[in-house]
């Protein structure tokens, strides 16, 4: 049961490209601040932000890197009755060059206009470092896990090969990937990450995660799977656990 709850947890983790982000208030000790903050998942599968240097938040965490990281299913009707994560962590910025490097070449896939930001202006890279999460996934439906994350077997070359393959040559793939899925089609699609469980494709702003039917380890795996996708009918339902 423990390994099927954090697997719906992670999940939600990769549905979701934004929460709200506590950390503990410098300027009003005592009280929690709160903001909305952009996230994709680093290597390690740890919620990877760029922030920057003069906001509050980054003030609150280098005085105190512990905080936690709110996100909840998109667009929900009822908020109590869908899936919402509270991800306790400790906060660590980026220090190492090749790190730093590394992570801004996942990001800016993720958020291309970051790159701009990033370049022109003091921001930084922090990762947030889990601890225990409380995931909650609709009346009743109440956890504590310690471990959630699970780490990228692709991040790196093979991941930025595979993406770079399917944007330039399989963009008639991609699209019946959003057709399957029922996704906004105003603009066309474009592969951002790939992991072991799914795929994260960018159309216009927004982010969306794709899962696979059956956990990729390899990148023969990988493209088995979306070559089936490719032509298939319907989108596959998930192994269970």
């Amino acid at each position: 049961m423990s390994a099927h709850v954090a697997k719906n947890a992670r999940e939600l983790l990769l549905k979701e490209y934004r929460g709200a982000l506590s950390t503990l208030s410098k300027a009003m000790p005592g009280f929690p601040f709160g903001s909305v903050v952009p996230y994709c998942l680093d290597e390690e599968g740890q919620p990877l932000i760029l922030i920057s240097r003069i906001a509050q938040h980054t003030h609150n965490l280098q005085k105190d890197p512990k905080c936690s990281l709110l996100v909840g299913e998109r667009e929900a009707e009822d908020v109590q009755a869908v899936g919402r994560l509270t991800y306790m962590a400790q906060a660590e910025k980026l220090e190492d060059e090749a790190a730093i490097a590394a992570a801004a070449e996942r990001y800016y896939r993720y958020f291309p206009d970051s790159a701009n930001y990033h370049k022109a202006h003091d921001f930084d890279f922090w990762v947030l470092k889990p601890v225990r999460h409380r995931y909650i996934g609709g009346f009743g439906a109440i956890h504590w896990l310690d471990q959630l994350t699970l780490a990228n077997p692709f991040a790196g070359k093979a991941e930025s090969s595979m993406i770079e393959h399917m944007n330039s040559d399989h963009a008639k793939a991609i699209a019946h990937y959003v057709e399957l899925t029922g996704l906004p089609t105003f603009e066309p699609a474009r592969l951002a990450g790939i992991d072991s469980e799914g795929m994260h494709l960018r159309i216009g702003q927004g982010l969306y995660w794709l899962p696979f039917s059956d956990t990729c380890n390899t990148p023969t795996q990988v493209r088995e799977a979306l070559v089936f996708l490719a032509h298939a009918q319907e989108w596959p339902k998930k192994a269970t656990v």
